[in-house]
């Protein structure tokens, strides 16, 4: 099934994106950081943009080579993601939940060139953990590059300087000259809009993460068709309480504003209900975007609390499943009523479908809307045979938004990619007679976790890491907060004596804390098939019950 050919794709980059905005909507807000106190313009943020830009060049940074931003959200961030984009270095957006094993393999895996950092948030103290990653990095001078790290040449931090090798982000920034501007004007007359300019980590059920490769064409169009299809424009201000790192924070809340004329507004640096409903109460915000747990908790702070939401409008529940009883409280005491929501994955830029404000409330709560703007999709069986409508299988798309593939990883692009074009997304659904789409499940072994995608090999692996643990075998189980959390059932070594409480604090403070597992097994043996394949399906009914 294919989708609309309107509006029309544009050919533009992302760095033409942002000029063009400047000159359409130079005194419309464009970005309020509301805990940094900073306001800006489009004309102030290209302005902006431009000097990183520039100071950026001066670095000796070229096209390509990768950036990568390991910080929450704030302004910085978005003025990073503009200005690497305006010059062609590919942005790579790292989780800040990630410690210090996961951002050396990220740094290797795409040759990160520079890293701008937060200087802490939460538990982590980021220069800290880059120590822990690269010896001597917090105190001794010169140190960059290393032999480990051959391609890292820049260390910038979102605060104050840490130590000898991470200068403040602040100096990156050049004042714009005649001879400056018209070095970024050369650069950016070289780029493509094919050319890709993100790289972002996800994974599989099998293997490291992998890094999808996402050009402007891809990011750009989808922000602009999604902007679209929630009929967000000049004069909304849109609630991005989601993080910036991942797709549905940088495409559908920066894009969508940079090419609707929306402003982006950042309530706090991660989300908080209370950050993010005061935001929308101050700030008159007319649209929100969220994964289902933060609207629960949204909702549920406004049992106890008063926040004006009257200005809501719209906006989008993505990111995981959606409850239809979560939806339809959301539209009727947020007063979002023509909240649409969507359905896609980072390999998709992300949105394949999308319902519309327009859509019956029935359609809204219940399907993940119609095929998105220039997008196609097949239903098909376990041999590759199209179902009919209102069967079910798995989910395949081919269209713009397909990613260009994944870094440095032909084997595993090709085996997400067919040669036709059409991504396997591993997830099953099914599409009614009028053309509206529903997922019934994941044939991946993925667990969703408050919106968190969790691979559960990458906690295996690491669970294995244990001198006492033979095995581990970790899957979803249930939960009414966060929708899935992670289970894991160990084995141990013989002789050894080990506890679920040790295995967890192994992990805390390791790997990120969405993937430390919520409940913990011992168990001498797993459940397997007489081919020796685990059966973690009898594993989720053993916990189930």
């Amino acid at each position: 099934m294919a989708g609309p050919l309107t509006p029309p794709l544009t050919e533009a980059t992302i760095g033409e994106a942002v000029q063009a905005a400047a000159r359409r909507w130079p005194h419309a807000e464009a970005l309020v950081s509301c805990e940094q106190g900073i306001r800006w313009t489009f004309a102030e943020l290209a302005e902006e943009v431009d000097r990183l830009a520039a100071g950026l060049l001066e670095l000796g940074l070229k096209k390509g080579e990768r950036i990568g931003v390991w910080a929450p959200n704030c302004a910085e961030w978005a003025l990073m993601q503009f200005a690497a984009a305006r010059i062609g270095l590919i942005l790579v957006t790292i989780n800040p939940a990630y410690r210090s094993t996961e951002l050396a393999y990220t740094l290797r895996k795409v040759g990160i060139a520079a890293l701008v950092t937060a200087e802490r948030f939460r538990s982590s103290d980021y220069p800290a953990l880059i120590g822990d990653a690269i010896p001597g990095f917090l105190d001794t001078p010169g140190l960059l590059p290393t032999a480990d790290f051959p391609d890292l040449r820049h260390m910038f931090v979102i605060g104050e300087a840490r130590g000898p090798n991470a200068l403040p982000f602040a100096s990156i920034a050049a004042p714009l000259t005649d001879e400056r501007r018209a070095a970024i004007e050369a650069v950016a007359a070289t780029l493509d809009c094919r050319d890709p300019i993100n790289i972002q980590f996800t994974s599989g059920t099998t293997g490291d993460p992998k890094g999808a490769t996402l050009s402007h064409r891809n990011i750009l169009n989808n922000g602009l068709l999604s902007g679209e299809r929630m009929a967000i424009g000049e004069g909304d201000r849109l609630c991005i309480p989601i993080p910036l790192y991942h797709c549905f924070g940088l495409v559908l809340g920066n894009l969508v504003c940079l090419t609707r004329g929306a402003t982006m507004v950042y309530p706090a640096p991660a989300f908080t209900p209370a950050a993010t409903l005061a935001a929308i109460s101050q700030e008159r915000c007319t649209a929100l975007h969220g994964v289902p747990t933060m609207f629960i908790a949204m909702l549920d702070l406004l049992t106890r609390e008063a926040y004006d939401v009257s200005t809501l409008r719209a906006g989008m529940m993505a990111g995981a499943l959606c409850p239809p009883d979560v939806m339809a409280a959301v539209i009727d005491r947020m007063n979002m009523v023509d909240l649409t929501i969507g359905y896609g994955m980072t390999e998709t830029s992300p949105l394949c479908t999308q319902s519309t404000p327009d859509d019956t409330l029935e359609r809204r709560v219940t399907t993940i809307g119609r095929v998105a703007p220039h997008v196609e999709i097949r239903i098909v069986d376990g041999d590759g045979t199209i179902v009919d409508r209102g069967e079910t299988g798995e989910i395949l798309i081919r269209g713009y938004n397909v990613m260009l593939g994944y870094w440095d990883d032909a084997d595993r692009t090709a085996a997400a990619i067919d040669a036709e074009g059409w991504m396997h997304t591993g997830d099953l659904g099914m599409i009614d007679a009028d053309g509206y789409g529903r997922v019934v499940g994941r044939s991946k072994d993925v667990i969703i976790r408050g919106g968190e995608n969790v691979y559960p090999v990458e906690i295996e692996n690491y669970l294995r890491t244990h001198p006492d643990i033979l095995d581990a075998a970790v899957f979803a189980i249930p939960c009414p907060r966060m929708g899935e959390d992670v289970c894991a059932w160990v084995r141990p070594r013989d002789g050894a004596a080990l506890t679920g409480d040790a295995v967890r604090d192994y992990c805390r403070g390791r790997i990120a804390h969405y993937k430390v597992p919520a409940r913990v097994e011992i168990v001498d043996a797993f459940p397997m098939t007489v081919t020796g394949k685990i059966q973690k399906f009898e594993m989720q009914r053993v916990m189930a019950a």
